[in-house]
């Protein structure tokens, strides 16, 4: 992405009215690029990210705030009390580990494992939130760059979760580093999947 590109981004969401439904202001969300991101920038995003109802627009602005060391721990500690979803946790996590001591790390990830661990109970499919924890951008970043216990913990819990889900609902997609995107299996080949997994489920019930 050239630079240009966010900076008429920004530029618009500096001066203009918010309205997410509007799709100027959300494409200029998804024209961000969390390079280019300047201190008084930093401010205005937070500002639209509680604004915010979308979860997919606030999930792209948690992903560009993650990699900033900008005074934004309580940003942080309150998005991790405000989203449900554990790959937004998990941002939240990766935010806040340029802040945070270990020992003040590890009280969060127990919490963030008690949710874990719950998941089965009621999503026992659920790779999505799965794929960004296991992915280059979730806990593997986290263990290389810190290499906390607490942590590894977290993978080998989730992991465990991981493999006990049927075959239908994993490796479609995973997320390098940055949290780009990664297609491993076409979308429709991995709904086809999916699909026969419950239809061969109803059938023996």
């Amino acid at each position: 992405m050239k630079p240009t590109s966010h900076e008429t981004a920004i530029q618009y969401l500096k001066t203009s009215s918010f309205s997410e439904r509007d799709l100027r202001f959300r494409e200029a969300i998804n024209d961000l690029n969390y390079h280019f991101i300047k201190t008084n920038d930093v401010q205005v995003l937070k500002d639209i990210y509680f604004k915010l109802k979308d979860i997919t627009l606030r999930n792209i602005i948690l992903g560009i705030l993650m990699h900033n060391e900008i005074g934004l721990k309580q940003f942080f500690l309150d998005v991790y009390k405000k989203e449900r979803y554990l790959d937004m946790k998990l941002k939240a996590i990766r935010g806040l580990a340029n802040y945070t001591t270990e020992t003040e790390i590890e009280q969060i990830m127990e919490n963030f494992l008690k949710l874990l661990m719950k998941r089965p109970e009621n999503t026992p499919y659920n790779y999505q939130e799965y794929e960004f924890i296991r992915s280059a951008c979730g806990l593997p970043y986290l263990i290389k760059k810190y290499g906390y216990s607490c942590f590894e913990k977290a993978l080998r819990q989730e992991e465990k979760q991981y493999n006990e889900m049927p075959e239908a609902f994993k490796g479609h997609y995973s997320f390098d580093e940055d949290g780009n995107l990664i297609v491993l299996r076409n979308p429709n080949e991995a709904k086809e999947m999916m699909n026969n997994f419950f239809a061969s489920k109803n059938s023996r019930n």
